[in-house]
């Protein structure tokens, strides 16, 4: 069997068994593995991750691209992605614009780009992941909090120092950020992860293997997709996959000298899933929102999870396809017309909606000064009647 297809089924089996496990694990359970991701997997992850970043000079384009594209696709989550949501649906609004932007290539890249592409293709891969990474860990952190405290301190004016407090204090209670800081403090002495003593190395590569099928299951325990959440998920996952088209499309008319592995490496890379890294920020949000007793959260971490689990396997599934017709998609033309047609679509059901809308609001204006006549007739044929009836009664 192909080994990327092999891969994609572990991938899925894992979160399946996830599924298989909804009935028996309680929502109160699902808490607790998601401590555990937090606490122990993430950190170790992102440790292991800021451990081994070694940056050249010649090379640090492709983490500038990366981080160029995940702020293209911030504001295109703003201004474009997310429109199709009622207005007064602000807390999924954030969910999206936390999510979309963000990328996922160790999950639903890497393993494709071995096979079809070699190591070499996957080392500037890795590199170009470094820029998402600083993305994901840091900047929509502080998006994040952000968005917590502005509305903690809009809701509540008058505690407004004790919430800068409290804000302060999560931030350092916080495993995530204690790990980012004291990478960053290694990073900074010239430390990388093969300073560290071996049985400190091992022990977070071994917490850090953990991450994967943890937040695998983690996603088929917690996942509840309703009918109309799954029409809006795909459609904005479309969105995001046709704008991911145009934007590595402008790129390759903007150096026309790439060779093909390399066309295929700036196609493929932006269409990773959503990454799990925001879940984090928004989870760890929403923990400190239930300890405020915050009426209303900032982020809808339930449609964040629905949203991972459509992620992973439409991403891999357009990833396979790109591979298996790697010729097609090498076409910069093609990758234009592949994108506005993925947008097109996505955006079909908003326009044929607004044009009923608009329809029925025409036709209602146009027929009202019809009803009014007929209204008036009505009205003038019972007076008519009535004074014909008080005749024959005299």
């Amino acid at each position: 069997m192909n080994f990327a297809l092999q891969k994609t089924l572990e991938l899925l089996i894992i979160i399946g068994l996830g599924l298989l496990l909804q009935k028996k694990v309680a929502k109160q359970d699902l808490k607790g593995v998601k401590v555990l991701i937090l606490s122990v997997a993430l950190p170790a992850t992102i440790f292991v991750a800021l451990l081994k970043i070694e940056l050249k000079g010649t090379l640090l384009i492709f983490p500038f691209l990366a981080l160029t594209f995940n702020l293209i696709m911030l504001l295109a989550s703003k201004y474009f992605l997310s429109v199709s949501l009622p207005k007064n649906e602000n807390a999924k609004k954030r969910t999206l614009i936390m999510l979309l932007p963000s990328l996922a290539p160790g999950l639903s890249c890497f393993p494709f780009i071995v096979v079809y592409l070699g190591d070499d293709s996957l080392a500037l891969a890795a590199l170009a992941d470094v820029g998402n990474k600083i993305f994901g860990l840091i900047l929509l952190y502080m998006l994040a909090m952000h968005w917590y405290h502005k509305r903690a301190i809009k809701d509540n004016l008058d505690s407004s120092k004790n919430k800068i407090k409290s804000l302060v204090l999560s931030l350092i209670n916080e495993p995530i950020n204690m790990i980012i800081v004291l990478g960053l403090l290694l990073l900074g002495f010239g430390w990388h992860l093969n300073s560290l003593p071996s049985f400190l190395q091992n022990t977070v590569l071994s917490m850090k293997v953990l991450m994967t099928p943890l937040v695998l299951l983690f996603i088929g325990m917690a996942v509840r997709v309703k009918s109309g959440e799954f029409r809006i998920i795909i459609s904005m996952l479309l969105r995001r996959a046709g704008i991911a088209f145009c934007l590595s499309a402008l790129v390759a008319f903007s150096i026309p000298s790439l060779t093909p592995a390399m066309l295929l490496l700036l196609v493929v890379f932006p269409q990773s899933s959503c990454s799990f890294w925001p879940f984090a920020h928004m989870s760890a949000i929403n923990s400190m929102e239930e300890k405020d007793a915050h009426p209303e959260p900032t982020f809808d971490v339930n449609f964040g999870v629905n949203i991972l689990a459509c992620s992973l396997p439409f991403s891999t599934i357009l990833i396979i396809g790109i591979f298996s017709f790697s010729e097609f998609f090498v076409n910069p033309v093609a990758l234009i017309g592949i994108g506005l047609s993925a947008l097109a679509v996505s955006y079909a059901p908003d326009i044929f909606k607004s044009r009923s809308f608009m329809m029925d609001r025409e036709k209602r204006t146009l027929d009202a000064p019809l009803r009014k006549k007929s209204a008036l007739k009505i009205k003038r044929k019972s007076t008519l009647e009535e004074v014909a009836n008080e005749s024959k009664a005299s």
